[in-house]
Parts: C-alpha cells; sequence; structure tokens
C-alpha cells in the first residue's frame, strides 16, 4: 500500500521510498497539522538535495537550521526541530548504519519496537504507539506482541495518522481528535 498522508503526491513518494522520512514525519507531527509535518522529509529534500541520514547528521547545524526555517518551514517550531531531525539522524546513522527499518526489521517484538521508538528524540509513549500502529496498518509490519504494545491504536476506526490512508479518512481522524479535545474540555471543566 502507498503512503497517502500529505495530500501531495510527491512527499508520499519519499515517505514511501524512505523508512527514515516516514519516521521523520512522525516525529515532526506533533503541535502543527499531521499534512503538514509529513511533508517535512520532502521540503528538506528539495532544498538539501538529499534525505539521507548521514548527509542530514553531517549537516552544520547553523545552516540546516536556517534552511528548515525557510518559508515555509518544515514545521511551526522550526529552529528546534531541525535540532531534533538532526540528533534523529545521527542516531539512524550510528546505531542503525543509517536504514531507518531496521528499527522495526530487527525489532525482537512489539515491545522491544515500542522501547526502540520510544527512545528516539521527539518520541514519546503515544507517539511511539501511533508510529508501531502506522507501520502494523499501513506497512504490515507486525511483529508479535504488536496489537498489546499499541494499545487502543491497534483497533479499527480513526484514530491517528496510522488510519489515513486518502482525504476521507483524514477527515475522520480530525474529527476524532477535535471529538476527544472537546470532551476532554469538558471533563476538566467539571
Amino acid at each position: 500500500m502507498a503512503i497517502q498522508i500529505t495530500g501531495d503526491a510527491s512527499a508520499d513518494k519519499i515517505l514511501d521510498e524512505s523508512p527514515f522520512a516516514l519516521l521523520a514525519g512522525m516525529m515532526l507531527d506533533q503541535q502543527y497539522p499531521m499534512e503538514h509535518a509529513f511533508r517535512g522529509p520532502a521540503k528538506v529534500t528539495d532544498r538539501f538535495g538529499s534525505f539521507d541520514p548521514a548527509a542530514i547528521a553531517a549537516a552544520d547545524p547553523e545552516e540546516f537550521a536556517a534552511m528548515a526555517a525557510t518559508t515555509p518551514a518544515i514545521h511551526r517550531f522550526p529552529g528546534s526541530m531541525a535540532t531534533k531531525l538532526q540528533e534523529l539522524a545521527r542516531i539512524v546513522t550510528d546505531d542503525y548504519d543509517g536504514d531507518a527499518s531496521r528499527l522495526w526489521t530487527e525489532a525482537a517484538d512489539g515491545k522491544d519496537l515500542l522501547k526502540r521508538v520510544m527512545a528516539l528524540p521527539g518520541f514519546g509513549k503515544q507517539k511511539a504507539q501511533i508510529f508501531v500502529a502506522l507501520l502494523a496498518k499501513q506497512l504490515g509490519v507486525r511483529p508479535d506482541g504488536w496489537e498489546q504494545a499499541v494499545g487502543d491504536y491497534a483497533l479499527e476506526g480513526f484514530r491517528s495518522v496510522a488510519d489515513v490512508v486518502d482525504p476521507a479518512s483524514l477527515q475522520k481522524v480530525r474529527d476524532y481528535k477535535k471529538q476527544k479535545k472537546a470532551a476532554a474540555k469538558v471533563a476538566s471543566s467539571a
């Protein structure tokens, strides 16, 4: 199945072809609309000429941050995200020989995969669970125990980016998140 998150065929193609781009898009998916976050790797590729983790890790931090902030920026917080992206690239380069897919292909099981993803910059437990669910639902990466590792994100429905396969499912995920926020607001004011 081809990744269809961004609404831009060329940006989605980068996510589909590069495990590191998919991982980086997920890292960028915070406090920013998800389709824009996942377009970040395409923006970097267009401006930097590559989305190779070793090249990103080796880039001058100031120059890389300036490139990330060029309009349209890769994120609403381009400086901090550029730093996190370079840190992520260093980890993928140093620990996985530049092959981000080794995070999941070499994981012993779902629990190990979740632990590996949670160790990355910008990934807390919830985001790691969503990423593992995305791998399972969209790429068929299903190590033993993945359902337990991701909890409710393993369920069918439209809860997160793991469930986005077209514009209609993107809207359903947005609606679900809006409902959750409204319910949380009501609960906190009670």
